[in-house]
């Protein structure tokens, strides 16, 4: 949201605290309307840090290129581990008005055959200096809808890749999936070439919420391809959710809780709605009267956790849930757990090569983001170049305090020692203004302090964003931060 809870006039929460804490998170039941009005700011979700919107056009090409070369030689920390491969497909038939990826809305199909041209050649440049063959722990094909190229050209893409990239033996191979777009046969052809892992993008089953957001489908149509998914023998199954929708209330949502936990997904991945109608013409659609306010926010999140832990799943972090069997849950509980731009995950650290318009990957010590339209996009491959736009040569205290933030978005903890091992610097002393904020945290709450370390505590998991952005630079140094969503 954009506003203050104060500037909604009728629609502003009644002072007592929200309700429906689970045993995981008790504390929303101590989140009252101070609390509220005093963390409900913008923030970053931390995909990464530095934060994508910090990427300059100064980052080169050549700087990329070298980047690749450094991998490929083994020069870098981590060149020899297995990669992560992101292929990014931008294109829908029918636009979703809470969106806020990059997609391209078309009903003419022929438009992949282009794209799927360049995603090749996006591929044969970077191995010009990567180098064929290389190792791949972790494939995901997100949009945008994958689903909306066929079945001959998902074949193609995966063909193509398999020719250029090596699968790792227990390799996450995953696609993200609109229910609306795939049938069990559909299914079948994505397990037949090789995914083992699909994301449901569900978001609601309220009929009056799907209306209002402009995507439409029955629950019952969800459940037959979960089943399907379960016979083909997928190994893993994602159910996207987002609270905070217009016309949802803590009572539909709580429907949709009990239904998506009936479906029994393996992870379900739930996101607070990002109101950023000024970014995102979609979102210009949505009457900003009907979404709820951040009160009825926290009550549909500890629902949420209370609900979802009631049906055998752990609570991960900011939005992630697994099942206690599920690799993320385990990960979780043996402080393995990562993050990414995909979100949690238990690949370790590693380097992501991230093709297609739009798509951010990491390479080494830096970002990188291709170009952001399809006419950029194609006109840097038809000159023979790379289609990299932007990006960011990370120093070296962007790479400790990464660190930092990661920690606490992952694993909720944070040891000193650790830090100061890993970057030879004394901590307390390199973060002494970061530490005085903590202390107010820790007045409000939100953490614990231990000698030689920060806690997070179940009410601060509401609002570990903010806890993580007191070690952001670059946002203590720039108080402008209406290009970020609201943490609640």
């Amino acid at each position: 949201m954009v506003q203050n809870i104060q500037d909604r006039g009728p629609r502003q929460p009644e002072t007592k605290p929200a309700s429906g804490a689970a045993a995981g998170a008790p504390a929303a039941a101590q989140i009252n309307e101070a609390l509220l009005r005093r963390f409900d700011v913008s923030g970053p979700r931390y995909t990464s840090y530095p934060t994508a919107d910090r990427f300059v056009e100064a980052f080169t090409i050549e700087q990329y290129q070298q980047a690749l070369a450094q991998r490929a030689g083994g020069s870098q920390v981590g060149g020899n581990t297995p990669l992560s491969l992101y292929v990014h497909i931008p294109f829908c038939e029918s636009v979703c008005y809470y969106c806020a990826c990059n997609k391209v809305i078309t009903k003419h199909h022929d438009r992949a055959t282009e794209y799927l041209q360049a995603l090749v050649t996006e591929m044969d440049l970077t191995l010009e200096h990567l180098g064929r063959g290389a190792a791949v722990s972790q494939l995901h094909l997100g949009g945008g809808s994958p689903t909306f190229l066929s079945d001959a050209e998902l074949s193609q893409l995966m063909q193509a890749m398999l020719e250029r990239f090596r699968l790792a033996p227990g390799a996450e191979v995953s696609i993200e999936v609109d229910p609306r777009t795939v049938s069990v046969e559909r299914l079948a052809h994505l397990r037949q070439l090789g995914f083992n892992r699909l994301s449901f993008g569900v978001q609601d089953f309220d009929p009056e919420v799907q209306k209002a957001v402009h995507r439409q489908q029955s629950y019952e149509s969800v459940e037959a391809l979960m089943v399907s998914a379960r016979s083909l023998g997928f190994e893993s199954t994602n159910v996207d959710l987002i609270y905070g929708l217009p016309l949802q209330t803590p009572e539909s949502f709580a429907r949709t809780i009990e239904q998506v936990g009936a479906l029994k997904p393996d992870r379900i991945a739930l996101y607070g709605y990002a109101h950023l109608p000024q970014r995102f013409k979609p979102q210009r659609r949505i009457n900003e009267a009907e979404l709820p306010v951040a009160g009825d926010k926290i009550t549909m999140l500890a629902a949420a956790i209370s609900g979802f832990e009631r049906h055998g799943y752990s609570y991960i972090g900011m939005d992630h849930f697994a099942l206690a069997s599920d690799s993320l849950a385990v990960a979780k509980r043996q402080g393995r757990l990562h993050r990414n731009f995909q979100g949690y995950s238990t690949q370790p650290d590693c380097d992501l090569i991230a093709l297609g318009v739009s798509a951010i990957g990491r390479v080494g010590a830096s970002y990188s983001q291709n170009a952001k339209t399809l006419d950029e996009y194609y006109d840097a491959l038809n000159q023979g170049q790379l289609p990299i736009q932007r990006g960011l040569a990370l120093t070296r205290d962007d790479i400790a305090r990464r660190a930092v933030i990661m920690a606490l978005m992952c694993q909720g903890r944070l040891e000193f020692e650790s830090i100061e091992l890993a970057h030879l610097l004394s901590f307390e002393q390199y973060f002494k203004p970061e530490m005085e904020r903590i202390r107010e945290l820790a007045e409000q709450g939100l953490v614990v302090l231990e000698p030689g370390a920060i806690q997070v505590t179940p009410m601060g998991w509401y609002f570990v964003r903010a806890v993580a952005m007191v070690f952001d630079r670059y946002l203590q140094a720039d108080r402008s931060r209406e290009r970020f969503s609201r943490i609640i």
